[in-house]
């Protein structure tokens, strides 16, 4: 008689937790959301400005391009590290630093007397823009259950892949009527009130463990991946004396130290000590999505290189026009996200990354014919089909790369995606730009003018870039969803 009371009894005391857990993550993923948005638009933002700061600070273009080299320097070195870190500490604190050393790193950008200090505040900017994103994709993954994580991760495909894109076209926009320091004037209040208000509102929603730093790894972390990035990076630079290092010799020695750093991994994984598990690798699912990933970032970089050099170069647009063209495809990307998510929940991941695949592939082949004819309109519908093509691919991507890991692997999975993106970003731009000024300089060595040299660099870039795309096409065919729901059924949101 008294059993159906207390059954009744306890199913209220077990609704009302999950209710109020509810509101607050969704509380804290859209302030995560938020954050994140604004330290990775920053990534970009400064490609546009350098000829301001080169002018404006009295520096060469070899010293200005070290306000991008550091950033990603840093990225890739950091990265690795937050696995460690969210699994030592909580939500709160891991967000409060991140957001923090944003803020100083801006703060410090912005009032910068020179170009060593500026160096130092995108540095500072850096390694909070890296803790972040691990943060976000973990959060959502240890919060979001696994029939609607295709809806979640479309609004970190919006942060991941548009914020990147528009920044340009808003850097474009400010250096049109503002000097370079409001790049970041603008950008502080914003990331203050975003401290402010998470520091206030963000609730501890994991449960951290107490797993050991290894400093050996960190160490072999920090010169292997920033001596890997630096050497991608400068490759492809023109050859100015500015640095004596030989990005040749960083390049491999880093390459070597990484070598050093897995071995290490893979040895105190088996005790639970490692600062990186690469047990994530053995994850089929895992590794094809992260793969595909690493070719997207590759080629998205590139393009995203290229594609103003072609306006402003080769068809005399000027920086505002080139930065405004390449909106289009960064708010077709966002506006598709969602819908692309709740597809996927719907109905899984190959009805929408073959077809994505297909038309980013097919996007890559037509940039091979671009002349120094080719009208506008033409570069502007490859970039908006390309978009799609990448929006349809991101948010699956996402979500089964990180769904079809166990949950102690979370925070690792989401600091190997992150380190691959940048170091494929660094390898894509500097690939692209190399093979085009290669090629380049052997047409200008014939008859060519600057502009049909310029045009034929970037068509070998490209023609390299879509062979390469074919890799992701054949991939495509393998991303399967991850264990928690069953393919091709239609999926509840409730």
């Amino acid at each position: 008689m008294t059993s159906e009371p207390l059954l009744s009894e306890i199913e209220e005391q077990a609704e009302l937790p999950v209710e109020d857990h509810s509101a607050r993550n969704r509380l804290v993923i859209g302030l995560l959301l938020v954050s994140a948005f604004v330290v990775i638009l920053n990534e970009t933002i400064m490609g546009v400005a350098i000829p301001h700061l080169m002018a404006d600070l009295k520096i060469p273009a070899s010293s200005a391009q070290w306000l991008t080299s550091a950033f990603m320097l840093t990225m890739a070195t950091v990265i690795p590290v937050t696995g460690y870190l969210l699994q030592r500490l909580n939500t709160r604190p891991v967000f409060i630093l991140a957001m923090a050393l944003f803020s100083a790193g801006t703060l410090v950008s912005a009032l910068a007397p020179g170009f060593p200090m500026l160096v130092v505040g995108r540095i500072v900017q850096a390694s909070g823009t890296a803790i972040m994103m691990p943060l976000l994709m973990t959060t959502i993954m240890n919060l979001v259950p696994p029939h609607s994580r295709g809806k979640t991760m479309g609004n970190i495909s919006i942060v991941i892949s548009v914020a990147p894109a528009i920044g340009p076209t808003i850097s474009g926009l400010i250096l049109s009527s503002l000097d370079w320091r409001w790049l970041f004037l603008l950008v502080l209040p914003i990331a203050l009130a975003a401290l402010a208000l998470g520091a206030a509102k963000i609730e501890n929603v994991t449960v951290p463990s107490k797993a050991p730093l290894d400093v050996v790894s960190v160490i072999l972390s920090a010169i292997g991946f920033g001596s890997f990035v630096f050497g991608i990076s400068e490759l492809g630079a023109p050859e100015t004396g500015a640095t004596p290092l030989d990005p040749r010799v960083m390049l491999v020695a880093g390459a070597a130290v990484i070598a050093i750093f897995v071995w290490r991994q893979i040895h105190l994984q088996k005790h639970e000590r490692a600062l990186l598990d690469l047990r994530t690798l053995q994850t089929k699912t895992f590794t094809i999505a992260a793969g595909m990933m690493a070719i997207l970032m590759m080629s998205m970089f590139g393009v995203f290189i290229l594609i103003p050099i072609y306006l402003l170069s080769v068809l005399g647009q000027t920086t505002l026009t080139a930065g405004l063209l390449l909106l289009p495809g960064g708010l077709i990307m966002g506006l598709c996200a969602p819908f692309v998510g709740r597809l996927f929940d719907r109905y899984g991941p190959a009805r929408l990354v073959i077809p994505g695949a297909l038309l980013f592939s097919s996007v890559m082949w037509g940039l091979t014919f671009l002349t120094v004819m080719t009208p506008i309109w033409v570069v502007l519908g490859l970039h908006i089909v390309m978009s799609i093509g990448l929006a349809l691919m991101f948010t699956p991507l996402f979500t089964v790369s990180l769904g079809s890991l166990p949950p102690n692997l979370y925070s690792h999975g989401s600091a190997i995606i992150g380190t691959t993106q940048q170091v494929a970003g660094a390898a894509g731009t500097t690939l692209y730009v190399a093979i085009m000024t290669w090629r380049a300089g052997i047409l200008t060595q014939g008859e060519a003018d600057a502009a049909t040299a310029t045009v034929g660099g970037m068509q070998s870039a490209f023609l390299v870039g879509a062979m390469i795309s074919l890799a992701a096409v054949l991939a495509s065919f393998y991303v399967r969803r991850p264990p928690g729901q069953p393919e091709g059924q239609p999926m509840g949101g409730h």
